[in-house]
């Protein structure tokens, strides 16, 4: 019932999903005291503006993006795979990609909490194979429809196992692309503590210990979400030199200000593992 719900809801016109996507947003605000006070104190630490009446409307515009990002998710899933495409209005950096390919190098995407994380990997899975990898949700209903959803074309889910991890390893060999979530928490024993915003946060290990194999290309992703349901621009950067936790945290974070208003506030990044 629920994938016909989706795929139904997937067929609306970008604009509508959206709008949605804000009512949601707000209803999940009201009504959940812990995605207010999350949100709240990451941008607190984060210190990312300058004034409380700042953090306020900071507060109020990632509310509309978290819905909106939510429900784009569904929608992305289920639509179509051309007509998802056609949301994508620009694409700069894809030279990164296509120098990666000329020199038959695996490429590890890094695409943070940030704007929308789904479409990035879509765009290029209509071209070439990519392996994402993904934590299973607790949820069994949830697992099957990110598998129905992620499952399609030329792109592949694999889990936060050692299995997934070593399937990851055989994709860059071959020449082919990964994607992960730099800023996803990890487990007990699978990161390291560093600065976030000036800020200590458990940090994976498995980012930057596949940027660092060799014959590998990092391109750090950012999907951005176009006001008014206009669709998307993607944003694509090689990432070099300091390939640690502590130099992804400061890559991203530096992405992250460039649209703070599209990070995903109420994710617990700042949690203790």
């Amino acid at each position: 019932m629920l994938e016909l719900l989706f795929r139904a809801f997937s067929r609306l016109p970008l604009p509508a999903i959206h709008a949605a996507g804000v009512v949601a947003g707000w209803m999940m605000r009201l009504s959940s005291k812990k995605f207010r006070r999350r949100a709240r104190s990451n941008i607190r630490i984060a210190n990312i503006t300058t004034t409380s009446a700042a953090s306020r409307r900071l507060m109020r515009l990632s509310t509309s993006e978290t819905g909106k990002g939510l429900m784009e998710t569904f929608a992305i899933w289920f639509r179509p795979a051309e007509q998802v495409l056609g949301w994508v209005k620009q694409v700069h950096g894809w030279e990164h990609v296509e120098a990666a390919h000329a020199a038959k190098r695996g490429i590890v995407f890094l695409t943070p909490h940030l704007g929308c994380y789904e479409i990035t990997a879509r765009y290029y899975a209509a071209r070439h194979p990519i392996n994402v990898l993904f934590r299973p949700p607790r949820q069994p209903w949830l697992q099957r429809l990110t598998a129905l959803g992620r499952n399609r074309g030329q792109m592949r889910q694999v889990p936060t196992t050692l299995g997934g991890i070593r399937e990851l390893m055989r994709s860059l060999k071959r020449g082919e692309a990964i994607g992960v979530l730099p800023d996803q928490v990890p487990e007990k024993d699978e990161g390291v503590w560093a600065r976030f915003f000036d800020y200590p946060a458990y940090t994976m290990t498995l980012a930057s210990k596949l940027a660092q194999l060799p014959n590998v290309d990092t391109i750090l992703v950012f999907g951005e979400r176009l006001s008014w349901g206009r669709g998307f621009v993607l944003h694509l950067q090689p990432l070099t030199g300091d390939l640690s936790p502590q130099g992804i945290n400061d890559a991203v974070e530096q992405l992250v200000r460039s649209k703070p208003e599209q990070y995903l506030w109420n994710y617990r990044r700042f949690k203790k593992p």
